[in-house]
């Protein structure tokens, strides 16, 4: 596998599918582009970009391109990856729920953000979009291509601010509203049950949307629903990076910051279908975790004091509520 941290955006691995994931392919390198624009303005420091294209003869073919940020000043650390990946068998976690896919042969490509703020005042949040095709041989010697979609984003807030809450919910609302009623509260609800740590008994965060293998609208509706779903990232979180992000706060505050990005972690370990799907499927392992917060602490049984912000954190936001309704 050869990486360049100033290599350009890649050329696509050839062949392509078929025009249609050639769409979806230019969209998503489009939307990387701009989502790292737009965070890269506010925070006013550089992405790195790590080019990557799979060496012949590995597990997985495909390339990729990711971007992150270190030590910026708003963002502590951030990644945005973009991947396009072709492999002999779909692996366990995405045949779950299809089992009649398995040992498929698959293509797939998306493009995922996690970003951890410094401030513990702005929300860290977590975006992907993505489509999965799988070419299923049949009896007759012909095969058979089903393509789904998924992804959705979610905030996780350190310090809940209903205002925040509200805004990015709503957001999220209005790019499923034209394509039917009753997309929204379904993918509200499929997020607050999928962001959910069992083991604690608690949500991560306070949601957004998420779904999964879904072409129930056909191709082009499906896929121009996905596009409406990236394309609101930057107006549902940006403008909440700019109210908190010159917020004081102290070193108390980045101790519970710390604390709970253990949370996201533990999620992201253990729960999460794409951190699994990527080390599964043999994925590059940097880029799959570079979901990971710089700082995290884990306390043995530890209670936010009753009264406090952090304590209002889980009894006023980590349950879910209307929030595009005004919580």
């Amino acid at each position: 596998m050869s990486t360049s941290p100033l290599s350009p955006s890649p050329t696509a691995p050839a062949p392509l599918a078929s025009p249609e994931t050639a769409a979806v392919r230019a969209y998503l390198l489009d939307l990387q582009d701009r989502i790292i624009a737009a965070l890269a303005a506010e925070d006013g420091g550089t992405f790195l970009r790590d080019g990557w294209t799979r060496a012949p003869g590995e597990r997985l073919q495909g390339d990729g391109l990711s971007r992150l940020i270190e030590e910026g000043a708003v963002f502590e650390r951030g990644g945005c990856n973009f991947s396009h990946v072709r492999g002999p068998a779909l692996p366990p976690s995405a045949t779950q729920h299809r089992p009649e896919l398995a040992g498929a042969p698959f293509e797939a490509m998306g493009v995922s953000l996690v970003i951890h703020p410094r401030n513990p005042q702005v929300p860290t949040v977590h975006m992907n979009v993505r489509m999965l095709a799988a070419h299923r041989p049949l009896a007759d010697g012909t095969t058979e291509t089903v393509t789904w979609f998924g992804g959705g984003m979610d905030l996780t807030p350190y310090y809940g601010v209903e205002e925040d809450a509200v805004h990015f919910h709503r957001v999220c609302r209005d790019a499923l509203a034209p394509f039917g009623a009753g997309l929204h509260p379904r993918f509200k609800a499929w997020c607050d049950e999928y962001f959910f740590l069992k083991h604690r008994g608690e949500p991560r965060g306070v949601g957004g949307i998420f779904f999964d293998d879904f072409n129930e609208l056909g191709f082009a509706q499906s896929f121009a629903m996905l596009r409406s779903v990236g394309d609101a990232f930057i107006p549902a979180y940006l403008p909440i990076v700019q109210r908190r992000r010159a917020l004081p706060y102290t070193e108390a505050q980045r101790d519970f910051q710390a604390y709970r990005r253990g949370r996201y972690v533990e999620f992201n370990l253990v729960f999460d279908r794409g951190t699994l799907f990527g080390l599964q499927s043999g994925g590059r392992t940097e880029a799959i975790l570079m979901s990971m917060p710089p700082i995290v602490r884990w306390r043995y049984d530890w209670k936010p004091e009753a009264g406090t912000p952090e304590a209002r954190l889980y009894s006023d936001f980590l349950r879910p509520r209307d929030w595009a309704q005004g919580g």
